[in-house]
């Protein structure tokens, strides 16, 4: 699906593919999420087997951002990871990819953890802490 970005520029929100797992490994590493990187052949088979695995890529510059969970479909949607590359953030992509998946699955509620840093994010897009 094509998203037009708050810069005018257009990405590509696809299903992931292997191809996109070194670059998704790059953006773990330049975020410091050291347990995914280091934990290589785990981190690809959770890629593998998650049924929620889309990737954000921009002509030119492939995959900035990702996001990977799990759904049962119906009433549950985990979100185990949403990364955009900082060069790309505050241009509205993790809104997006958040509005897209809710739109393939509305009847689920989606569930996240988050940290200190990106716990504000999810606030704006109305998320509660529980």
């Amino acid at each position: 699906m094509e998203i037009c970005l708050r810069d005018n520029k257009k990405a590509l929100i696809r299903l992931y593919e292997e191809k996109d797992f070194n670059k998704i490994q790059d953006l773990n590493k330049d975020e410091g999420w050291t347990n995914l990187v280091e934990n290589q052949s785990d981190t690809k088979e959770a890629w593998k087997n998650s049924n929620v695995a889309y990737v954000v890529e921009i002509d030119g510059d492939g995959v900035i951002g990702y996001v990977r969970g799990l759904t049962d479909t119906r009433i549950s949607l985990f979100i185990c990871e949403l990364l955009i590359d900082k060069k790309y953030r505050g241009l509205g992509i993790g809104k997006k990819l958040i509005y897209y998946l809710h739109n393939l699955y509305p009847t689920t509620r989606i569930e996240l953890l988050a940290n200190s840093s990106s716990r504000s994010f999810y606030e704006e897009l109305g998320f509660r802490a529980f």
